[in-house]
C-alpha cells in the first residue's frame, strides 16, 4: 500500500496516477510546421478592405468656432459631473469610490476647459 493511500479520505481525493509521454513526436520541427501553415486553407475571416471603415454617426460640424466648441465640451462635462455625483450618492463602499474618482477626473476636465476659455477669450472687466 503507497504511503498516499494510508492518508486519503474523502475530503482530500487520490492523486492521478503517473503518465508516460504518449507524444510520438520527440521535438517540434519549426520548419515543418511552417510549411503545414502555408498549405493551411485561408481563414475564414474576410480581411478588411478600405471600403469597410467604421460607419461615424456623431459629427461635429467643421465650421464651428474654437469658442462654441469649448462652450459645448464644458455644457457636457458639467453634465456627465452631476449626473456622476448624484449616481455615487445610490452607491456605498468600492462603488461609491470610484464614481467620486471619476467625478473628480470630470471636474479636472471642466478646470481645464475654462482655463482655455479664459486664455483664448478673456472676460474684459466692465467700463473697461
Amino acid at each position: 500500500m503507497k504511503n498516499w493511500e494510508l492518508h486519503h479520505d474523502q475530503n482530500h481525493p487520490r492523486p492521478p496516477p503517473e503518465t508516460e509521454n504518449v507524444s510520438t513526436y520527440k521535438s517540434i520541427d519549426s520548419k515543418k510546421l511552417h510549411e503545414c501553415a502555408l498549405r493551411a486553407p485561408p481563414s475564414p475571416a474576410k480581411p478588411r478592405s478600405s471600403d469597410d471603415r467604421p460607419l461615424q454617426i456623431f459629427t461635429v460640424a467643421p465650421d464651428i468656432n474654437t469658442q462654441a466648441l469649448l462652450a459645448y465640451a464644458y455644457e457636457t462635462f458639467s453634465s456627465a459631473t452631476t449626473l456622476t455625483l448624484d449616481l455615487s450618492d445610490d452607491l456605498e463602499g468600492k462603488d461609491r469610490n470610484l464614481a467620486q474618482a471619476i467625478h473628480q477626473m470630470l471636474e479636472l476636465g471642466l478646470l481645464l476647459i475654462e482655463k482655455a476659455l479664459d486664455n483664448e477669450y478673456p472676460v474684459k472687466p466692465v467700463g473697461a
